[in-house]
Formats: structure tokens, sequence, C-alpha cells
């Protein structure tokens, strides 16, 4: 089962930038999508997730910059980063859960820089 992610890529600070990630119709019944992301030397860190139900929840430093969506006709979620910051640098992982498994998208490289 693979995730499909998109939209990484480098970016001044105060930039935008758009990640979006596709699932396959093989996972069925899910909870939840969401984004992690891991910088250098750091855990892996929630960053957003939206329930079926469009419950939403952020890391507290990206409230008000970062906006969840998903599109259930096509099984893909967004995450729309605006004011981008030089500490928002990492790998971004796309996550889709049910109540069985998590499935895990490769990553996609964000990098915030002058």
């Amino acid at each position: 089962v693979q995730l499909v992610e998109s939209g990484g890529g480098l970016v001044q600070p105060g930039g935008s930038l758009r990640l979006s990630c596709a699932a396959p119709r093989s996972i069925f019944s899910i909870n939840g999508m969401g984004w992690y992301r891991q910088a250098p030397g750091k855990e892996r860190e929630l960053v957003a997730r939206i329930t079926n139900g469009g419950n939403t929840n952020y890391l507290d430093s990206v409230k008000g910059r970062f906006t969840i969506s998903r599109d259930n006709a096509k099984n893909t979620v967004y995450l729309q980063m605006n004011s981008l910051k030089p500490e928002d640098t990492a790998v971004y992982y796309c996550n889709v859960y049910n109540n069985w498994n998590h499935y895990w998208g490769q990553g996609t490289q964000v990098t915030v820089s002058s």
C-alpha cells in the first residue's frame, strides 16, 4: 500500500507550499488523515490531522499558518502551509489510519531558507 505525496520543495521564509497525499482505494474504513514531520536530530511529530467528521488538530507552532483539508471523493489530504519559517524545515510524511493500521507516505522534503 503506497501513499503518493507531492508538493515539497525549497521556499523562502514567509512563503507558501501546498502538500498533497493520495491514498489508494485499497485502504478502507479510513478514520483520519494527517501529516507528520521530522527534522534532523529530532523525533517525528504530528503537524496536523483531520478525522472523517472533519475535526482537526494542529501542532501549536503551526496554528494560524497551516491548514489541513481533505477531499473524500479523491481520498486525498492536503496541507496548505503559509508564512513558512526556517524551523518548519523537515521531511513531511503523510499518514492515513483506520481501526487496524497506520499507513505512511515516503516523505517529502520541505526546506525553508533564504
